[in-house]
């Protein structure tokens, strides 16, 4: 009894919980049979591509912070490692590191903007998205004349970044497990993790009590930028092209997955393995749908029906967690 009320006051508990009550609806209401849905390459692509995305974006949320630009980091990325290794033809690792260099760029800037202005990192963050949508079309159209560019990646960076494992689950899948232990080991078990709890919490008390609030959200911003970027140059070599459009998905997707991943919205609260199970939760939601007899056309209400309802559970579960923390009750009576 006590292992299961301290499961029920864990941030994370939600999104588990989520995710049992989602595959029940597919089972019970779709005809959904779990092995083929457990083995199936196409919810954990998507799950992989978004939560690489999710990670930083959760931990910038946990700080009181949010990003939006991530939706034109990913077509960013993309198009700048087809630019220069696919239509300049220089080697495929200078077209990497300067879609990776053009996220960190990008991140310093809504960092910098966010630490040295009063402009909430939501505004920021939105000029930044308009801004790089326009660049990067911009870019496209006047270095190569058009909006796509074609790209063929050397043998060892389809193998890195682009080659399908068992000829159906990307290699992201593996960038993804990688990323979310090394994040979750550096929120839950370093002081950098305690210091982005008390940003959350309370950025003045935290920046009273010694915490580098400013240096941590640049870092946490560049995170962010660059993790969106990675994901397209990862698309841009798997697929063998670029596009200038695609990403604003992932805004609402991002978010939704790290909310329904336990994560507070007001910051000071969250758990990477909310956050994983949050943006599987959503990939099974949004990819489960393909795998029942329910009418495709129905996809997109029951889609938002069932993520509401996780949203519900999650901040139900969410309270009981945060009367546990003396000195939070107040702030999740008001979340």
């Amino acid at each position: 009894m006590n292992m299961m009320r301290s499961f029920f006051y864990r941030p994370a508990a939600a999104s588990i919980l989520s995710l049992v009550a989602v595959l029940a609806f597919y089972v019970i209401f779709g005809g959904v049979n779990l092995a083929n849905l457990a083995m199936a390459a196409s919810w954990v692509n998507f799950a992989a591509n978004l939560g690489i995305v999710a990670l930083p974006v959760g931990l910038l949320m946990i700080a009181g912070e949010i990003d939006i630009s991530i939706g034109a980091m990913m077509p960013a990325g993309s198009m700048a490692t087809a630019i220069i290794s696919g239509h300049y033809g220089l080697p495929i690792a200078f077209g990497m590191a300067g879609a990776l260099a053009l996220g960190v760029l990008v991140g310093l800037v809504n960092g910098m903007l966010a630490v040295r202005t009063s402009v909430p990192s939501l505004i920021i963050t939105l000029g930044t998205l308009v801004g790089m949508q326009g660049v990067v079309l911009s870019a496209s159209v006047l270095l190569t004349g058009n909006a796509s560019v074609s790209l063929t990646a050397p043998e060892w960076a389809k193998f890195l970044f682009g080659h399908l494992i068992g000829g159906s689950h990307q290699v992201v899948v593996i960038w993804w497990l990688v990323l979310t232990v090394l994040f979750g080991f550096v929120l839950h078990r370093t002081r950098y993790g305690n210091w982005i709890f008390a940003m959350g919490g309370d950025k003045t008390s935290a920046r009273n009590a010694g915490i580098p609030t400013r240096g941590l959200t640049l870092v946490l911003f560049i995170l962010s930028a660059t993790c969106a970027a990675f994901v397209g140059m990862c698309q841009a070599i798997q697929f063998n092209s670029a596009q200038v459009s695609g990403g604003m998905d992932y805004i609402f997707n991002t978010i939704v997955s790290v909310v329904v991943g336990g994560v507070l919205l007001t910051g000071g609260l969250g758990t990477v393995p909310g956050v994983f199970f949050g943006t599987v939760t959503f990939a099974i939601v949004n990819q489960g749908i393909y795998f029942t007899h329910i009418n495709r056309n129905w996809a997109n209400l029951i889609i938002g029906i069932v993520l509401l309802i996780a949203v519900a559970m999650n901040e139900s579960f969410r309270k009981l967690a945060l009367n546990q923390q003396p000195g939070k009750t107040a702030k999740a009576s008001t979340s």
